[in-house]
């Protein structure tokens, strides 16, 4: 797979918060996260990298509790996180490849957004509330490296995330072939680093 285009233009340094919603410790998304990281980094952005593996988020009860001034009911991590995701410019959802789509850590983060939605009379078609205007960007993993592999978990990246909630895209990198998931993390054998760390350090150029 390869990069897919992102948008060009001049800007200031930017507050990244990558979310990194599954994967072994040392493991392909984990060392594809880092190296986007170290690339925004010597462009001079700062980074913050948060793991869903230490960081617990349930998913959407669906009470609507938010939806009367109140914060989410849920007693877990999502409501001290809101601060970093209003602070950050940039959000990037990084996953490796769980049965043809993103992780259901990262889901269960991305539908927790519905409680710092804000009230929108006169929303666009298709969508019934506010989220606050963020860039955003797909960092993935996955062993296989078919035409196909990824058109589930981008086709939700850009419906959920791009066209509902209204970020505005950075861009993605697909990195297929990363090895059998049985063994060894295997992506320093390819060139998805290296990718990595220049889609990082270009993601404002």
């Amino acid at each position: 797979m390869e990069i897919r285009d992102m948008e060009t233009q001049n800007t200031d340094k930017k507050k990244i918060l990558i979310i990194q919603g599954g994967g072994r410790p040392h493991g392909n998304t984990a060392q594809l996260v880092r190296s986007f990281a170290e690339g925004a980094e010597a462009a001079g952005h700062h980074t913050e990298i948060l793991s869903l593996m230490k960081q617990e988020v349930k998913g959407c009860l669906g009470c609507n509790a938010c939806r009367y001034g109140k914060p989410c009911i849920q007693k877990d991590g999502f409501n001290e996180l809101v601060p970093k995701i209003k602070e950050a410019d940039l959000l990037v959802f990084a996953s490796p490849m769980y049965f043809w789509t993103i992780s259901s850590r990262l889901k269960a983060f991305i539908e927790r957004f519905y409680c710092i939605a804000e009230e929108d009379p006169a929303p666009p078609k298709g969508r019934y509330e506010r989220y606050p205007v963020k860039d955003s960007a797909l960092l993935m993993t996955a062993a296989d490296d078919f035409f196909w592999t990824f058109e589930q978990a981008v086709s939700y990246y850009q419906f959920a995330l791009v066209n509902y909630i209204g970020f505005h895209d950075r861009g993605m990198l697909l990195a297929g072939g990363c090895g059998d998931t049985n063994g060894r993390p295997q992506i320093e054998k390819t060139g998805w680093l290296e990718k990595a760390y220049e889609f990082g350090k270009r993601i404002y150029e």
